[in-house]
């Protein structure tokens, strides 16, 4: 009987240490970031967009929009509706180096902020959208997404890298 006891809890520690693998592998896949090219990545999402109310942006806008210079990222993809009362739109960046990943978030948030002030009262189906919008970091890659389908696009972005 004392053997058999010995077996048991040998055979779990196995157990217990395959799970703890499976688990640490499965949070490096899940958080690590990619290797694409920005343009792989950028590619997939656009395909997956509903662009009768999204249209491709200029640095100018991006600029104008978060603040921020599309020259200092290795990517910029930003799609916004050309219609001013919308507050959709979807972003994806690449940045050179993993100390950009804060300004950049802070700069999305502070963007979807005034967008909620600028909508407030007079557009609360714009202020949903924002208040509902997806966002992930992954590894140097930021997505940005306040849409009607911005699950979908936030699946097309994970299912990208």
């Amino acid at each position: 009987m004392r053997t058999d006891g010995f077996r048991i809890a040998r055979v779990m520690k196995y157990i217990t240490l395959v799970l703890i693998i499976a688990f640490v592998a499965a949070l490096m896949v899940y958080a690590s970031g990619s290797s694409r090219p920005f343009e792989e990545v950028e590619d997939a999402v656009s395909r997956s967009l509903d662009k009768s109310n999204l249209t491709r942006q200029d640095g100018a806008a991006f600029k104008r929009e978060f603040g921020l210079s599309e020259a200092d990222y290795q990517g910029v993809m930003y799609y916004a509706s050309e219609f001013s009362i919308s507050a959709e739109e979807v972003l994806v960046i690449l940045v050179k180096d993993e100390s950009q990943v804060q300004e950049v978030t802070e700069a999305i948030e502070k963007q979807t902020e005034a967008r909620k002030n600028d909508f407030d009262g007079y557009a609360p189906e714009e202020v949903k959208l924002l208040e509902d919008a997806k966002q992930s970091v992954r590894g140097k890659y930021i997505f940005f997404a306040a849409a009607p389908k911005a699950d979908e696009y936030l699946e097309a972005f994970s299912n990208s890298l």
